[in-house]
């Protein structure tokens, strides 16, 4: 359980430091999109992000489920 807490510290860290910086998004089904981070909730469920650039055009805020989201990625440099 030690571990487990440590890894959940880790992960909101990284998410405290990557706020409002640009992330891509990899969705179940092969798309890929863009935004600037903006927060998550605490399970997390949800990504808020901002400046959504997707195939179909830009969102100025959205919401991403965390069960479409295979995986995401942040410079933090």
């Amino acid at each position: 359980q030690s571990a487990r807490a440590a890894l959940r510290e880790r992960f909101l860290r990284l998410l405290g430091r990557a706020r409002g910086r640009p992330a891509r998004f990899r969705l179940w089904g092969g798309l890929a999109v863009e935004a600037a981070l903006g927060a998550a909730d605490a399970e997390p469920a949800a990504f808020q992000v901002d400046s959504l650039r997707t195939p179909l055009g830009l969102q100025g805020a959205a919401l991403l489920r965390c069960g479409d989201v295979l995986a995401f990625s942040v410079p933090l440099q």
